[in-house]
């Protein structure tokens, strides 16, 4: 028994059999197609040998393709299914076709549904990742909740003074929670009840910061012992915006790059593509989807004003957009859009695997002794379409323009 077909979907007509299952942790209920007809049903514990031998009792000589919903049991059953010859998938329960008004949800119906969609030929499989990025992202959700941990600490604190009506200490903006700070609560004169609440909550915001930074030198370990991650690293932290700690979340959401097809699937994947209502000859597009990771979207925000400072590529760029939208909502518009870009950078240099270098054209036409510098569209518009290198300021009649790279 092999499988067949692309890691993420499958071809029904090469298929015989087709069984959804739905999973928890302690049961499995599974449902089981062929082309003409439901010919079954079946529970059993939640047990892959189990499931295994049931295919192989009844389904000897057929060709199996089998289904259920990623949730907190993880990749196990996959990985022994896998193993075992059977074609897998592991979906996602919102791509799942499932009747508008049905009120009635069991483990019955819901592996009923997924056996017929797996039929139809409707489903296409999560990217599993293999057991190192499994690993990397055991560690970067432990560092997200003990970021989390201190942010809810320092809140705490913040709300034991405003409940109490006490003056926090007056500090700057960039020393809000720094070691003079904190060393400034230890020393107040306050009543005993609200002097033992306020020091257990400065020993809990300091053991959550031991236990951040014993979690970032883990990761680091970790990626630094690994040539694949390692390189990954090196090649991401290369673009201006991202550094460490963002290189690393991308790494462990994105999982194996070998699985990347095409430019855009990055940002679709952290919601920064567009909303679109559109019919007809009406076009209609809205805000971001916002799906996916949030915290990765955020993060990737953040790190795109430091590449506003930092590239000027990405500055003409922001201020390009930032300019043709309404002043209400440019900085947002524009900041997002360049997170937008900055995803197809990532895209590259993942799958090419190399360094990010700026382009030489860009370069030599922002020295500050060439800024005054044009260079001559050529004459074929055919060739300046197609290679999309320069970025018209006035004709194509021999015009004078700015050289560029940003794509459009």
């Amino acid at each position: 028994m092999t499988a067949i077909g692309s890691p993420f979907n499958i071809v029904p007509l090469k298929y015989d059999i087709f069984i959804g299952m739905d999973v928890d942790k302690k049961s499995v209920a599974a449902t089981i197609y062929n082309h003409n007809k439901k010919i079954g049903t079946f529970n059993t514990s939640y047990n892959s040998e189990k499931i295994i031998n049931y295919a192989r009792k009844h389904f000897p000589e057929k060709q199996v393709a089998l289904a259920y919903e990623v949730g907190p049991t993880g990749y196990g059953l996959y990985d022994k299914l896998t193993e075992a010859g059977y074609k897998c998938l592991v979906v996602s329960a919102s791509s799942v076709p499932t009747p508008a008004r049905s009120r009635v949800k069991t483990n019955r119906l819901d592996s009923n549904y997924i056996a017929k969609a797996l039929r139809g030929g409707e489903l296409k499989g999560v990217r599993i990742p293999s057991p190192k990025y499994r690993y990397l992202r055991h560690l970067i959700h432990l560092d997200n909740t003990v970021t989390k941990q201190i942010k809810k600490c320092k809140c705490r604190i913040k709300a034991l003074f405003l409940l109490e009506g006490f003056k926090y200490p007056n500090m700057s903006r960039n020393d809000y929670w720094s070691n003079n700070t904190i060393n400034r609560l230890e020393i107040m004169e306050l009543e005993l009840p609200i002097r033992f609440k306020l020091d257990m909550l400065l020993e809990n915001l300091h053991y959550f910061k031991q236990q951040k930074i014993r979690v970032k030198k883990e990761i680091c370990g970790y990626c630094k012992n690994d040539h694949e991650l390692a390189d990954s690293m090196r090649y991401l932290m290369s673009i201006p915006g991202i550094g460490w700690t963002i290189a690393s979340h991308l790494i462990a959401r994105i999982g194996d790059w070998r699985y990347l097809c095409n430019v855009r699937e990055i940002a679709g994947f952290l919601g920064l593509t567009p909303c679109e209502n559109s019919t007809g000859d009406k076009v209609k597009k809205g805000n971001i989807t916002r799906s996916g990771d949030a915290y990765l979207r955020n993060m990737l925000i953040e790190g795109s004003w430091s590449a506003v400072a930092h590239d000027p590529e990405m500055k003409e760029f922001y201020t390009r957009v930032y300019n043709s939208h309404p002043s209400d909502r440019a900085a947002r518009k524009a900041i997002v859009a360049v997170a937008r870009k900055m995803t197809t950078r990532i895209f590259r240099v993942l799958k090419d695997r190399r360094l990010y270098i700026a382009s030489e054209i860009y370069k030599i036409n922002h020295r500050p002794s060439n800024r005054k510098r044009r260079l001559m569209v050529p004459k074929d518009a055919s060739t300046l379409r197609r290679t999309r290198k320069y970025v018209l300021r006035r004709d194509l009649n021999n015009s004078p323009v700015f050289a560029g790279s940003f794509a459009r």
